[in-house]
């Protein structure tokens, strides 16, 4: 939905694109519609069969100066948001948690997986 000259997504369509985003695929957004279009991202996956994506493929393709590309943050970006937030952390025991997470192994994972059961736990006190 568009607010002036912003475009207002939903969570849902955040989550959406994040996750497209993570798995290897691009993202793009019609300029003038907002109609949000997913594509596999043949920099990375360069012998996948395109068959399913051909139609969007040739739209974006024809029209590409009236498509936005999302684009993946980089490592170091992601984790900086990371860090950030823990500035945010008032309980320090999971703020604790969360640093521990951040300089071990599989960090992004960890992370993630200490603040989506920390949330439910929130959720349900």
């Amino acid at each position: 939905m568009k607010n002036g000259n912003k475009i207002i997504f939903t969570e849902e369509q955040i989550k959406s694109i994040a996750e497209d985003l993570d798995i290897g695929m691009k993202v793009y957004i019609h300029s003038e519609n907002n109609e949000i279009k997913t594509i596999i991202d043949l920099d990375q996956h360069y012998d996948a069969d395109t068959e399913a994506w051909e139609e969007d493929i040739n739209e974006i393709e024809e029209n590409f100066d009236k498509y936005f590309q999302f684009d993946r943050m980089d490592l170091r970006e992601s984790f900086q948001i990371m860090e950030d937030f823990l500035e945010t952390v008032r309980d320090n025991d999971l703020k604790d948690k969360l640093e521990s997470s951040l300089s071990g192994l599989k960090p992004f994972r960890n992370f993630k997986n200490l603040i989506d059961d920390n949330v439910i736990y929130c959720l349900e006190s």
